[in-house]
């Protein structure tokens, strides 16, 4: 493998991360993180980039699809678990791009309603769904360097021309806001779909590579496009912080984004940005619907009319969902995230530590018990957390909204030790003859 393969590697996994989460949130962080921006920046950069280069580490010793990443737990789970990914997929992510995009390039020019920019967006992402085309793949080349080299700049400028003053923070629990809010990038959710993609894409460019040589290709790639989101995070959640006296308190995500950029490069590049944005957000939505209907089409023997029913149903969830705003979109993502997000850290997880550690025994019971575990993170994200705060106040972190790692920890400690304690002691006879 020479150096160009893994430049292009590492740069199409950037590309297949880097979207309009990963832009609109970390700004706001930081805007509110204040002097605690460091703090925030490392929660934010264990769950939005290590935990999704883990996942891309994982698919690079598995070299295998989604199905691959939990059939060790079950066939029918590992099945459920690829259903729940995709409906996610599709019914969030995918429409808050249509919502980034009214909001950052068609509402500061124009006063046209939300639901006609969700319509118009998702009748040309269907368009492009059902009549696959090249002319996507080329933009990505383009507009993830341009973007990348409007933000590096936007940072730079921010770093070298404001005083680094911060303001008291106002978070409570700063380090593990940073890891919930590095749940919404979908990141971790998108290592585990797109890194198939990058597996296959691979086997047909270097099929003469080995098993191991694509291993260490893909590793390294990901650790490279790693390297750079903790870059772009922590740079993005660092500006946000040293505007923390110029906006409004109350401001949105992406009216943040928009002010940071004319303040540090003027309204052209702004204007610029925006455009940039939107296009990669309408990318990023092709690529959901499209990767969808391919998982449908897969689970119903290739039926081109199952595929084409998904793509339409995902563009109707698009218009319905997309017409509102992003911050509330984010809101309604809260509750899902907080159930299928620690699943699929700990798959990710598992499939990364050496084999003599993830038995299936392993497996079962440490998924088992992260599944159980999320239970009242998810009943407290919708709501109920005065009514179950009596039954989980015991357990560890649940305060943190994170009262999963704990157990699952200890589980899988038990198990691997349970599993040595287990193993049948040297025959007296056997222990004798070493000695002789």
């Amino acid at each position: 493998m020479n150096k160009k393969s893994l430049t292009v590697t590492a740069f199409a996994l950037f590309s297949l991360f880097f979207g309009a989460g990963n832009l609109v949130l970390p700004p706001l962080l930081g805007f509110k993180s204040g002097d605690l921006w460091w703090l925030v920046a490392l929660g934010f950069c264990i769950s939005g980039a290590l935990v999704p280069i883990l996942g891309i580490i994982a698919h690079a010793k598995l070299q295998g699809t989604l199905f691959d990443f939990a059939k060790k737990v079950s066939p029918t789970f590992s099945v459920v678990y690829c259903y729940l990914i995709y409906a996610i997929a599709i019914a969030l992510p995918s429409p808050r791009t249509a919502s980034v995009t009214h909001e950052m390039a068609i509402q500061p020019f124009w006063d046209s309603p939300s639901f006609l920019t969700s319509l118009a967006y998702f009748l040309l992402v269907f368009l492009f769904a059902i009549n696959r085309t090249k002319v996507l793949d080329a933009l990505g080349k383009i507009l993830t360097p341009g973007i990348l080299i409007i933000l590096l700049v936007m940072i730079l400028m921010a770093v070298f021309t404001m005083d680094f003053d911060f303001a008291p923070s106002g978070m409570s629990q700063p380090f593990s806001s940073g890891i919930l809010e590095g749940y919404q990038t979908f990141d971790a959710i998108g290592a585990v779909v797109v890194g198939a993609v990058i597996i296959i894409s691979i086997n047909i460019k270097e099929k003469s590579a080995t098993f191991e040589e694509k291993r260490r290709l893909i590793g390294r790639a990901g650790l490279w496009a790693g390297v750079g989101l903790l870059l772009v995070y922590g740079g993005l959640i660092l500006t946000g912080a040293l505007f923390g006296g110029s906006f409004d308190q109350e401001i949105t995500r992406t009216a943040l984004l928009r002010g940071i950029s004319t303040k540090t490069m003027g309204p052209t590049a702004n204007l610029l940005l925006s455009i940039l944005v939107s296009l990669a957000c309408f990318t990023t939505a092709v690529g959901i619907v499209t990767g969808t209907s391919d998982f449908i089409k897969g689970r119903f023997n290739n039926s081109i009319l199952a595929y084409r029913i998904t793509a339409f149903i995902g563009c109707l969830l698009g218009i319905l969902i997309g017409q509102f705003n992003v911050g509330y979109i984010i809101d309604v993502a809260v509750p899902s995230l907080m159930f299928i997000y620690p699943i699929t850290i700990i798959l990710i997880l598992l499939n990364v530590v050496p084999d003599k550690w993830s038995s299936l025994r392993v497996f079962k019971s440490v998924v088992w018990t992260t599944v159980l575990f999320t239970v009242p993170d998810f009943l407290g994200s919708i709501g109920m957390s005065e009514t179950i705060l009596p039954y989980v106040d015991w357990i560890p972190l649940s305060q943190h909204q994170m009262g999963w790692v704990l157990p699952a920890l200890v589980v899988f400690v038990a198990c691997n030790l349970g599993k040595k304690s287990k193993k049948r002691p040297p025959d007296i006879r056997e222990t004798q003859s070493l000695f002789n």
